[in-house]
Order: structure tokens, then sequence, then C-alpha cells
């Protein structure tokens, strides 16, 4: 009886026995474990930097080899992205025409995604006029100077700074570059921001020089205020587009003076 009550007790400690003697398994073979034994804690919540940051604006110090890891890249967003963007378009146009100009190119020189740039322009042509209308430089208000040939050179002076600019630069490479048909995109914003602004700061020098006597009277007419951006623009599209301060002087002593002048 006392054989029989030692056996039935063996037999019901046997599987705790069995997993405290349990051999190792042999090498390269991994042993099962029981799930109760692999339960893990919960984990905490993410670590929060000091100041307050919270998981998604901190970057771990330390890679997986204890390798320090590279801060993540700023985020660029509504103005420093457009202005981003902006550079990129003309940097491109520039240096490789409108043909070649591509949404896709554009993005990758701005780091940011197409879709960025599909969100706010329609087409490349759309996103060149916005990135003109940003970068141009306003037209240059010229004062009273007390001679028509001052203010002239000054305004000639003024319009070779802009056509100088990147944003300048890029309108020449569009005027070489586009046929009649292609520019139509472009005809509203030279119009708005490079003629009538032109035009309208001559007719103001010739009808300033015609009340004080050195413009001959009945000059201030459109037509004749028609002709320094006629010169610029073909300037652009034929000559190379160099509009330096002795082509400037040029318009003005050669063309325009003679033209105006009272003598």
């Amino acid at each position: 009886m006392d054989q029989l009550v030692r056996r039935q007790a063996s037999v019901g400690s046997s599987g705790a026995v069995a997993a405290r003697c349990a051999p190792s398994a042999p090498a390269g073979v991994t042993r099962a474990v029981p799930l109760q034994a692999c339960a893990e804690e919960p984990a905490g919540p993410p670590a929060v930097a000091p100041g307050g940051a919270g998981p998604e604006s901190v970057e771990s110090s330390a890679g997986p080899s204890g390798v320090p890891a590279a801060p993540a890249a700023a985020r660029r967003r509504g103005p420093a992205l457009e202005a981003a963007i902006f550079e990129a378009t003309l940097e491109l146009l520039v240096s490789g025409g409108f043909a070649r100009l591509t949404m896709e190119g554009v993005a990758g020189a701005a780091q940011t995604g197409k879709a960025a740039l599909y969100r706010r322009w329609a087409s490349k042509a759309d996103l060149v006029v916005h990135a003109l209308a940003a970068t141009l430089p306003p037209p240059v208000d010229i004062p009273d100077l007390g001679s028509a040939r001052a203010e002239l050179m000054q305004l000639m002076a003024g319009f070779g700074a802009i056509m100088c600019s990147p944003a300048g630069t890029a309108i020449r490479v569009l005027m070489a570059e586009l046929d009649h048909e292609q520019a139509v995109a472009f005809k509203d914003f030279l119009d708005g921001r490079v003629m009538r602004p032109a035009n309208a700061a001559i007719l103001n020098i010739l009808g300033r020089g015609e009340r004080r006597g050195d413009v001959r009277p009945g000059a201030a007419t459109p037509i004749v205020a028609d002709v320094a951006p006629a010169m610029l623009l073909y300037r652009a599209k034929v000559g190379g587009g160099v509009v330096d301060g002795a082509f400037c002087t040029e318009l003005v002593d050669q063309v325009l003076m003679p033209m105006v002048g009272a003598y």
C-alpha cells in the first residue's frame, strides 16, 4: 500500500520534474519554451526628450550599433517650401530650358514630393509664372532728377538689373526659346510685370520733361514709350540677352534722346 501511494505521488509531479530536469538542447537546435515562461512586461510609454518633445519629433540618439543616428531633416512648409520650389524652378529653367523642365525634376531639386507641386500648380507653365511673379524685382520708381536723360538712364539701368536677376535671366531664356504660340502662357505676366510698368515710367519721364522743357512737346505718347521695352525684349529674344551699362547708354543716347529731345 505504501509503495502504491509513493508511485502515484511520483507520477503526479513528473511534469514539474521533467521541466526542471530536461536535458539542454543540442547546439544549433532551439528548444521549445512554454509560453508562460516567455511573457514580457508591457512596453512603457516612449521616452520624452528634455523640453517636452514627443516621440514623433525626437530621433534616437544612437543606432543599433551604438553609432549616433543622423538627425532627421526639418520638413519645410508654407513660404519656406514655396521659396525652395521657386528657386529650383528658375535654376533648372536657366540651365536646361523650358522644354526640359519637368515637375519631377523641380521636386527632386527642391527636396520635396511631386504631389506638393501639383497641389499648388496645375502645370509647369503655371509653376514658372508663379516663380517669376514671386522673384522678379519690382519696377523702378524714378524720381525727378532734373533732366530726361538722367531719368531715362536710371530707368534703363534698373531694367538692366531686373533682366540680370534670376527671374530676369529666366525670362530671357523663355523669350529666346519659345515661339509665339508657346509664349501665350506668359504674355499676361510679361505685360503686367514688364511692359506696362516700363511704359508708365517712360510716359511719366517724358511728360515731366515736356513740362520742364528738355523733351519736345508731344513726345509723351504710348508708341514712343513702347520703343525702349521693345528694344529690351528684342535684345532678350535675338541679341543674346546682354543688357549691360553700355547697352543702356547706347539705347538712351542713340535712340531715345534723339527721338524725344527738345534740340
